[in-house]
């Protein structure tokens, strides 16, 4: 997954899911924190009560919470237990689905969603190309992608390197490209102090 320069868009990939306290902990300050950004996405790809959402990577529900309330039916998936037990309590509604799985292996059936989106996770995929033939294979034709990483300065360390660089977020793009997806573009976004890539794409 490496591109010329050895950037790699998982490069987080090795690392231990949530479980435990530390888990809890993690869960409810994305729960709090992102809370913006989910909205953000949702108007990125313009979610409707027309939608079926999958979440890549749900965590504890914040992004299944604001697709809910507008109306779509929405399946969220996460590999940490711990975090689809902080989301059966703190999201619920209607058209609410919970499912344990990873990017690579989605519980979803075939062609039953219109949206798919991955918040601040694909950095920790551990394969891209098992992953994107997944989301193409649950995605209806003319399906919406998108993906969301933090700017992260290409020197960055610790927590603040749990995202992309401008390279690594184009790099992700030619993966999608290269995944037959179509309509695949590049965005920067800030929403507050927190600036982030967008990667779009569609399935044909």
């Amino acid at each position: 997954m490496s591109g010329e320069s050895g950037a790699v868009v998982n490069h987080h990939a090795g690392r231990a899911g949530f479980a435990g306290p530390v888990g809890l902990v993690v869960g409810v300050v994305m729960l709090v924190a992102g809370r913006r950004r989910a909205r953000v996405v949702a108007d990125l790809v313009g979610v409707t009560g027309e939608d079926h959402v999958v979440d890549i990577g749900c965590g504890p529900g914040g992004a299944v919470a604001v697709a809910a309330r507008r109306g779509a039916r929405v399946t969220g998936v996460d590999p940490a237990p711990m975090m689809l037990w902080l989301a059966r309590i703190f999201v619920r509604g209607r058209g609410i689905r919970w499912a344990e799985g990873k990017a690579e292996s989605l519980p979803v059936p075939d062609e039953s969603a219109t949206v798919a989106w991955a918040i601040a996770t694909v950095h920790h995929w551990p394969e891209i190309e098992s992953a994107l033939t997944e989301v193409r294979r649950v995605l209806r034709p003319g399906g919406r992608f998108v993906t969301v990483e933090r700017h992260s300065p290409a020197d960055a360390t610790g927590l603040a390197s749990h995202g992309w660089t401008e390279e690594q977020a184009h790099m992700f793009a030619n993966h999608c490209r290269t995944a037959h997806f179509t309509e695949v573009r590049v965005d920067r976004h800030r929403t507050g102090r927190y600036a982030f890539w967008a990667v779009r794409a569609t399935r044909p």
